[in-house]
């Protein structure tokens, strides 16, 4: 299982590369104010890519920042005790003997 999953990232690098190799031609990118940026095409789409990620990630830190935090309050008490794990979004537990 270990050599197949290197010879995946193997094939995705070499995929990838290829890709950057095939793509060497400038490309134009305009921005406001008639200023534009020159640059080959493989870095333009790498920058993108990079861009959205980045975005995608400052976007849940909030989100997991607030999980992070009940998750902590959840566990462990002010006194330093583990507390039950009770949430009020949580659904309520079924009776037993039913």
């Amino acid at each position: 299982m270990k050599y197949l999953m290197w010879l995946l990232k193997a094939a995705i690098f070499f995929t990838l590369f290829a890709f950057a190799l095939n793509n060497q031609q400038d490309a134009t990118v305009h921005f406001f104010f008639g200023t534009q940026w020159r640059a080959p095409l493989v870095l333009v789409v790498l920058t993108a890519f990079t861009l959205g990620l980045a975005v995608g990630v400052m976007g849940m830190v909030p989100r997991w920042w607030r999980q992070r935090t009940a998750a902590h309050k959840a566990t462990v008490a002010p006194n330093g005790a583990q507390a039950a794990a009770t949430s009020d979004d949580s659904p309520p537990a079924a009776p037993h003997g039913l």
